[in-house]
């Protein structure tokens, strides 16, 4: 009999029969979350100094059918009469999914057809538009994006196409709060050093206050992110500025007490492939079948564990094991 060559982690993840789905994955924030990708990679508005995913390949504002909704929605079909459960069905992955012409059809088909929440993460920098508005208000989740307080931090912070005004993303989440039958909640990502004085945090929170989302979470570098100064922001510093928020925001913590025992049995599974040599992204991604987005929760929690590290070469960055040193293959 033929040796079967595989991981724990590739059986549970294998998901190369889908092409736009992924997941359930761990989310701190939505529990097991199954992703639904429509743009592809890095297709996003903005290119923020802090993004998991590196650096925007396609910087762009025009909205198309990037992928066919009739695929998406063929993948969903299958996976929900397969009987697999998520706590969220949640528009993501690769880029920004309001770039998506018809990702308010993804969310039409999630709710004629399952009880599972829709949830839309987006970054909020085409709310301004009212086709966008229309299609993120069924979500019943919208969870959108502030991490500037002026047009010269959201340069620095986001990098953002240049037709993206600060003055365009502030009425845009105000109007989608007014047309929004569900929840709003608001991400404040901090960089250490880059928008984290009680000067910086609190003319957020002031912006904050105009739009009224239902939830303010903070959030900072847990996984590597795009530029090496995006650093992360220490856990007492942050809940410190959570009190500068109207009402306190929550700070984003660890995974809940459920998902830790997959967690680490996915981790371990990364660990051990770091230990026999340093890999890419990309690597992780084909030999475990994972996303992009699944691969650097583990990685960026590995990290955090200070179990790995990233090695920045010309040819892209490795991850390896601590205590391991670079192949010279």
């Amino acid at each position: 009999m033929t040796e079967k060559k595989t991981t724990d982690l590739g059986e549970k993840k294998n998901l190369t029969h889908n092409q736009y789905l992924f997941g359930p994955v761990p989310s701190r924030r939505f529990g097991r979350s199954l992703g639904v990708d429509l743009v592809p990679y890095k297709t996003c508005s903005f290119d923020c100094i802090f993004c998991q995913l590196g650096p925007t390949t396609h910087k762009t504002v025009t909205r198309r059918e990037y992928v066919p909704v009739d695929r998406v929605i063929a993948e969903l079909d299958t996976w929900i009469r397969s009987g697999a459960e998520a706590d969220y069905i949640t528009l993501s992955g690769s880029g920004e999914p309001t770039l998506h012409a018809g990702f308010g059809k993804i969310i039409d088909y999630v709710h004629s057809h399952t009880a599972i929440p829709a949830v839309l993460l987006t970054n909020g920098a085409l709310l301004n538009d009212p086709d966008v508005r229309v299609q993120a208000a069924k979500a019943d989740v919208v969870k959108v994006s502030l991490s500037a307080w002026d047009p010269f931090s959201l340069e620095h912070m986001n990098r953002p196409h240049h037709d993206i005004t600060f003055e365009n993303i502030i009425e845009g989440q105000r109007r989608l709060r007014d047309n929004l039958h569900g929840q709003l909640w608001m991400e404040v990502f901090l960089v250490w050093g880059t928008n984290t004085t009680d000067q910086d945090v609190s003319a957020i929170a002031s912006w904050a206050q105009t739009i009224h989302p239902d939830k303010i979470q903070l959030n900072t570098s847990v996984r590597p992110p795009c530029e090496e100064y995006a650093w992360a922001v220490p856990q007492d510093h942050m809940h410190r500025l959570a009190a500068l928020f109207t009402p306190t925001a929550e700070v984003i913590a660890e995974y809940n007490k459920d998902l830790m025992e997959s967690i680490q049995t996915d981790e371990n599974a990364i660990h051990q492939m770091l230990r026999r040599r340093p890999c890419t992204l990309d690597d992780i991604c084909k030999s475990f079948g994972l996303h992009r987005n699944q691969a650097l929760k583990y990685l960026g929690k590995l990290m955090r564990n200070d179990q790995i590290y990233r090695i920045r070469q010309k040819d892209g960055d490795y991850f390896a094991a601590r205590g391991d040193t670079p192949s010279s293959e």
